[in-house]
């Protein structure tokens, strides 16, 4: 089936008629976990797949799976699918194609099947998983994780936005609290299409990226308090300023992954001052960390030299340093079967093509716990994810997207 080629003119107007909704200004998105704009995306997707003639279910974390039957379902009703998908919830200035691609891909991969009558032994199914960005419910890949089991369904239910909503009371509201149980299901194998979000491929000239694994990361929230004090009266030695400890420990952040050269990646995302007057001493900073690298013994060594850095700092400043660990996950390497069939397809199809590890956390590495799991890489300009400005060619999409379906055809028995 060399010959068979995704409709990429269709698979452009999809992305362009979803990113209709939740438009900004500068030409991207704004589409946060389960609200009305993320309802609004999935009703589009859901009538989408029905049309393409799926049945929709929706399971206890509004996961949406939309299934192809595979040839003769009577016959083996219970044959495990061939998975592919991503999520539709954006950063709050995010793109339009992070996350989007791979779910509008494997809706065009099935649209193709059905364009050439093609039936396959196991059922195909395009899934969208939800809160992927863990900008509004953190931690990110929150669904994906249930329905993995590194997360319990009730703590999931129980992640609450900053104006205190949670996520379990969001899915109600908008419809999309599903009966399904999250997880505890057979999968054949698991692909996921998405843009890179990094500069390799573009640079190298290379359209599609084989993914042979992912990064491993950990998430820290870190509150230092002080002592609030007048700006003007409160000699320096005297002072136990939050920011000025803070600082240092910020820059013993990027000092822990520069000294680790390439991989290591480390990020300060958030940081707030209390009570942020200009004429008070801060008594208190609140931070976020995010360290990542693809070895895990390397990943424990940034983070127990991080520990140790930001003790020493308040040890000298007398000030309070509270560290706290809300996310870990171990570095992934995908099912080499899976990572065979994408190289498989990119060779078949005369794309050029190159190994590569993730550097951020897809829901494919939460279900590559659970299933056999590949990843498809694209080139977007300039490396730039999250953000407004994000921007991908329709043929590498296009690109992409054959590959995809080569791989889920050589999965699902085609």
């Amino acid at each position: 089936m060399k010959n068979i080629s995704i409709d990429g003119a269709r698979l452009w107007e999809s992305l362009m008629e979803m990113a209709r909704i939740g438009a900004t200004e500068k030409g991207g998105n704004c589409r946060l976990a389960l609200t009305d704009l993320d309802r609004e995306a999935r009703d589009l997707f859901v009538r989408w797949c029905e049309a393409a003639g799926c049945t929709v279910s929706v399971d206890a974390m509004g996961n949406i799976f939309a299934r192809r039957p595979g040839r003769d379902p009577g016959r083996d009703p219970g044959l495990a699918p061939v998975m592919t998908g991503s999520h539709l919830d954006t950063q709050p200035t995010g793109g339009k194609f992070d996350g989007v691609y791979g779910v509008l891909a494997g809706l065009e991969v099935i649209r193709t099947l059905n364009d050439h009558g093609i039936e396959t032994e196991a059922p195909v199914e395009a899934v969208v998983w939800t809160n992927e960005e863990g900008a509004r419910f953190a931690p990110a890949m929150t669904a994906s994780g249930v329905f993995a089991g590194v997360f319990d369904l009730d703590y999931a239910h129980a992640r609450a936005d900053p104006d205190g909503r949670t996520l379990g009371a969001e899915l109600e509201r908008i419809g999309y609290k599903g009966d399904a149980e999250c997880g505890g299901r057979e999968v054949k194998a698991y692909f996921e299409a998405h843009i890179e979000q990094g500069p390799i491929l573009e640079a190298e000239g290379k359209p599609i990226g084989v993914v042979t694994g992912a990064q491993g990361q950990r998430w820290f929230e870190i509150t230092v308090t002080g002592a609030e004090s007048h700006a003007g009266t409160t000699p320096m030695d005297r002072r136990r300023d939050a920011l000025a400890g803070a600082a240092g420990m910020v820059t013993e952040v990027r000092r822990i992954a520069t000294s680790r050269p390439p991989h290591a990646v480390a990020t300060v995302g958030v940081l707030n001052s209390s009570p942020n007057s200009r004429n008070t001493i801060p008594g208190r900073v609140f931070f976020t960390v995010d360290l990542r690298h693809p070895e895990d013994g390397t990943l424990s060594a940034m983070a127990a030299e991080f520990r140790a850095a930001c003790d020493a700092i308040a040890a000298e400043a007398g000030l309070a340093c509270e560290i706290e660990e809300i996310w870990y996950f171990a570095p992934i390497a995908f099912d080499a079967d899976c990572v065979a069939a994408v190289r498989q397809g990119a060779d078949a199809l005369g794309y050029g093509h190159l190994d590569i590890v993730s550097g951020a956390g897809h829901d494919a590495c939460y279900v590559a716990k659970v299933a056999p799991t590949g990843m498809i890489f694209v080139p977007c300009k300039d490396g730039i994810s999250h953000n407004e400005l994000e921007s991908a060619e329709p043929d590498d999409l296009a690109a992409g997207c054959n590959v995809l379906l080569h791989a889920v055809l050589e999965r699902a028995g085609g």
